[in-house]
């Protein structure tokens, strides 16, 4: 059990288990998916004194990982303790309803008790016609019109955003997404699909993209390494005849090697310590690649490489449009991520985001969330662990529903079950037109009591007309906020 481990304690994590703690690595040699903590894209090398996080994924290599941190104060508690502090905030809509409700009530009532008395002692009216008027008042006054012209409206909403794949949990945010100002997407699988996909093939030599491809995912076949996935998976799409691999061997630090049809190949980095060595123009165009965002490995046949696969996070097929729709809605579109620099312009500048924030922590992200809020109020759209603090604190968290893990899920205000970013922009403008919908109701609500209550006093309204009035404005405001489901 974790809650038993010491500070100091030695933990052996086996290839494909999770990291139980927050330690160092001390010996052991190994790749950890980190895109649940840290967001990145790809999974990272570790090594000796490399320090490694609790809830990431080892890879194909054993590591002993010394503790350094107990399990409360590990980068996942500590998401989690942000998480619940975000969300114990009430928010000031809500205090401000809960008072103006007492509030109205009292007034009301003690208005209908000045009716009653005041005009008797002051202007000479009989008692019998105060009551008359109080009771009156007391109907016409009531907040049933009021109440009515929200929370139809406010379901409306949430029933239509549900028909088309956004679940709201609660009217507030769906409110609350009507009045956002910024909308900030994390990059890892929600801009992206969250899984690499080969870009380019480029074959050295006498060997053609086709040969390469195959040498390579020859050598995977086995394997449950991201990258070697989107190998064999670029390999079905050509459908190409893989050959039989024997003799395979995982190289820490390098790779995979393997016999290919004879021969002897390795596919991963280079080690130009062994006497590997790339033409000036062949190292030009692999930097060209790497600047590109992209993370290049190699084929080689003995010392010799025959190819190298550009491999990179794909967008999905909608992200550009979806920011195109925010845009043309006088929306901020911000891109966050913990990707390096390089990898999250390039990404930034295909999607078209206004600007990009890279290489944070969970921590930074929601610090930069809160900086945001000088621009209005803040959507956060995400999907991982390391996305669940900034969801919390933003104005409105957006998780993608089916791509998203359970914290995000869990802590988000708005789930996009479809996991179609377009519906973010939907979202919003389901918000405002919901928003707009509900002034509209109050006003008319609002205006409906006034006139009942000026005609008690002024004119010569009686209490059935008073109650046609007041139900009728009750109703009324009710079929106007069902007209959000058309």
């Amino acid at each position: 059990r974790v809650e038993e481990l010491q500070l100091g304690d030695h933990l052996l994590v086996r290839p494909g288990e999770r990291i139980a703690a927050d330690g160092i690595v001390r010996e052991g040699y190994s790749s950890v998916n980190q895109a649940s903590i840290t967001g990145e894209s790809m999974p990272i090398d570790k090594s000796v004194d490399d320090d490694v996080f609790a809830g990431t994924m080892n890879g194909q290599g054993a590591l002993v990982i010394e503790m350094t941190k107990p399990a409360e104060a590990t980068l996942l508690a500590k998401i989690i303790h942000l998480v619940q502090e975000a969300q114990s905030e009430r928010p000031p809509s809500q205090l401000y309803m809960e008072r103006f409700e007492r509030i109205y009530a009292k007034i009301v009532i003690t208005g209908a008790v000045l009716i009653s008395v005041l005009p008797p002692l002051i202007l000479g009216w009989s008692w019998s016609e105060t009551v008359y008027k109080a009771m009156i008042f007391l109907v016409v006054a009531s907040p049933c019109a009021l109440v009515s012209s929200i929370m139809p409206a406010v379901l409306s909403g949430i029933s239509k955003g549900a028909r088309n794949g956004i679940l709201f949990k609660g009217g507030a945010y769906l409110e609350a997404i009507g009045n956002v100002n910024v909308v900030a997407f994390d990059k890892t699988g929600t801009l992206t699909e969250g899984m690499p996909r080969i870009n380019q093939v480029i074959p050295y030599g006498n060997y053609t993209e086709n040969e390469v491809l195959n040498i390579a995912a020859s050598l995977e076949t086995w394997s449950e390494h991201p990258i070697a996935k989107a190998i064999i998976h670029r390999a079905k799409e050509k459908k190409l005849q893989l050959s039989v691999a024997s003799k395979l061997e995982a190289i820490p630090g390098f790779g995979v090697h393997g016999i290919v049809e004879g021969q002897e190949y390795r596919i991963g980095k280079l080690d130009l310590t062994q006497g590997q060595k790339l033409s000036e123009e062949e190292i030009k165009a692999v930097r060209k690649l790497e600047e590109q965002g992209n993370t290049v490995i190699y084929v080689q046949v003995g010392k010799e490489p025959i190819g190298v696969l550009a491999l990179q996070d794909t967008l999905r097929p909608q992200a550009k449009e979806a920011i195109n729709q925010l845009k043309q809605m006088g929306i901020k579109v911000v891109m966050l991520t913990g990707d390096s620099s390089s990898t999250a312009q390039i990404m930034g500048e295909q999607v078209g985001v206004d600007e990009v924030y890279s290489e944070l922590l969970p921590e930074q992200k929601v610090d930069l969330i809160k900086k945001l809020g000088d621009y209005g109020k803040v959507a956060m759209v995400g999907d991982g662990v390391n996305d669940a603090p900034a969801l919390a604190v933003a104005s409105v968290g957006i998780a993608m529903g089916a791509a998203g893990t359970d914290v995000a899920l869990e802590t988000a205000n708005v789930v996009l079950m479809a996991d179609d970013l377009a519906k973010v922009a939907y979202a919003i403008a389901l918000g405002r037109r919901t928003t707009r919908v509900v002034k509209q109701n109050v006003t008319f609500a609002v205006a409906v009591i006034l006139f009942l209550v000026l005609s008690n006093f002024f004119g010569n309204i009686n209490l059935p007309v008073g109650v046609i009035g007041h139900e009728g404005s009750t109703i009324l405001v009710i079929i106007s906020g069902l007209r959000l489901l058309r």
